[in-house]
């Protein structure tokens, strides 16, 4: 579609993906949604994104990105037929994380209904520079129905600019100021006011105002905040990012390449061929009483949120499809208990390694900033990928990025190889699902 033309579009749930393509220097880039009266939000709840997944109406989630043959995609879920009444138009938009869209090669948007892969709209970006933000389209009512727009309308002031002009309210950063003066003492001693003679009773009783009802505190400003751990940046501190308390989420997403060369090509064309592939999202802990374990599908054991060791498996349902499948849990609000975790990833059918495997991982603090990062594409024939580090450092949770891959040696178990690599000192046992 050209820029500015407009499309109709079915009143049903659509995949919006935002997409370019990876290369050097290529920053990252996320997708949100703005549902708009008038042109304006109705509160901070109206606005989707990377911190605020989905929408009270359920109509809007962020599902998240994927990375196909060296194509990012990063989704949204937009269930037309949901859309509140109210609501006249639904601003599709993306930001850069680290760079401008000029360094962002293949920009689109692409309109796809959910479940059938057709594609009802498609505007491809061109010409950026300097923006870092971009209205690519949106979904607007017309005579009862729905039609998609594309947009191309750029931001140099990044995704905050983009969400004050629609009416979010965005948290700044705050900046110590100097405490003010202490008062200068009085020169001379302070004027005492006159007694008041008291009131003379009257015989009419006093009446009783009522007080005004109390108002609801101000709702706290979006967090626009996010980490993103790379090599020369591998490390972060919970406490210093606000995640002190609650539930952390983990989860792994991951998109399977099709074009292989040297060794893993019958490697990694096994795991591309393989739709049932099953990975297994697993966590080695280690306790400040020096108790260990693992949370793990193999053996079921799922752990427990509310009880040591305070980490939990969601189940066994790990697809690579979407961000919402397999995910690990920690209680934050026990971080006391906690000496380390590993957050490691096994193989456990479908595929003998994790070549040309991409993967995100993805750190949600249910309090502070999500953090994120990439795997490196595997090397050498793994089927054991350790993920991240969790260390307490004198009451502050460190993550740390570890994207290490694994070879076990002969008749070495992954979970064995893993335990060998980190110095856990488990014994181990054969387990099954």
């Amino acid at each position: 579609m050209p820029k500015g033309s407009n499309a109709p579009v079915p009143t049903a749930a659509l995949r919006v993906e935002v997409g370019w393509r990876l290369g050097p220097g290529v920053p990252d880039a996320d997708a949100s949604a703005l549902l708009l009266v008038d042109g304006k939000v109705r509160s901070d709840a109206d606005f989707v994104f990377y911190n605020q997944p989905a929408h009270a109406s359920g109509a809007i989630r962020h599902e998240g990105k994927r990375n196909a043959g060296g194509r990012v995609t990063d989704t949204l879920i937009v269930d037309l037929a949901r859309v509140e009444p109210a609501i006249d138009r639904v601003v599709l938009a993306a930001s850069a994380d680290g760079g401008s869209f000029g360094q962002v090669p293949d920009l689109s948007i692409d309109v796809r209904q959910d479940g059938q892969g057709t594609s009802v709209a498609r505007f491809d970006s061109t010409g950026a520079t300097v923006e870092t933000a971009f209205v690519l389209g949106e979904f607007y009512r017309r005579q009862g129905a729905w039609k998609f727009r594309a947009v191309g309308q750029g931001y140099s002031s990044g995704l905050e600019g983009l969400a004050t002009d629609f009416g979010i309210t965005v948290d700044e950063p705050q900046q110590a100021t100097a405490p003010a003066a202490a008062p200068a003492p009085p020169t001379a001693p302070p004027t005492m006011p006159a007694p008041v003679p008291p009131a003379t009773p009257t015989a009419t009783p006093p009446v009783a105002t009522p007080a005004p009802p109390p108002q609801a505190p101000p709702a706290a400003p979006v967090q626009l905040t996010k980490v993103t751990l790379t090599k020369a940046a591998p490390s972060v501190s919970l406490s210093k990012q606000g995640g002190t308390s609650g539930a952390m989420r983990v989860n792994l997403n991951w998109e399977v390449r099709k074009q292989f060369s040297g060794w893993g090509r019958k490697l990694g064309r096994s795991v591309a061929m393989h739709s049932d592939l099953d990975l297994d999202l697993c966590a080695l802990f280690e306790l400040s009483d020096g108790s260990k374990g693992v949370v793990q599908a193999l053996g079921n054991a799922f752990g427990s949120l509310h009880q040591p060791p305070f980490i939990h498996l969601d189940g066994d349902d790990r697809t690579g499809a979407v961000a919402t499948g397999e995910n690990l849990t920690v209680n934050l609000d026990h971080k006391q208990y906690f000496r380390r975790i590993l957050i490691f990833v096994t193989i456990y059918e479908g595929a003998r390694s994790f070549a040309d495997l991409h993967a995100t991982v993805t750190l949600t603090p249910q309090h502070g900033a999500p953090i994120d990062f990439s795997l490196d594409e595997c090397t050498v024939p793994s089927p054991v990928c350790a993920l991240a580090l969790i260390t307490n450092n004198g009451g502050d949770l460190v993550v740390q990025r570890e994207a290490r891959y694994l070879v076990p040696e002969r008749g070495v178990s992954p979970q064995r190889t893993v335990d060998y690599a980190y110095g856990w000192g488990m014994n181990w046992t054969p387990g099954r699902k």
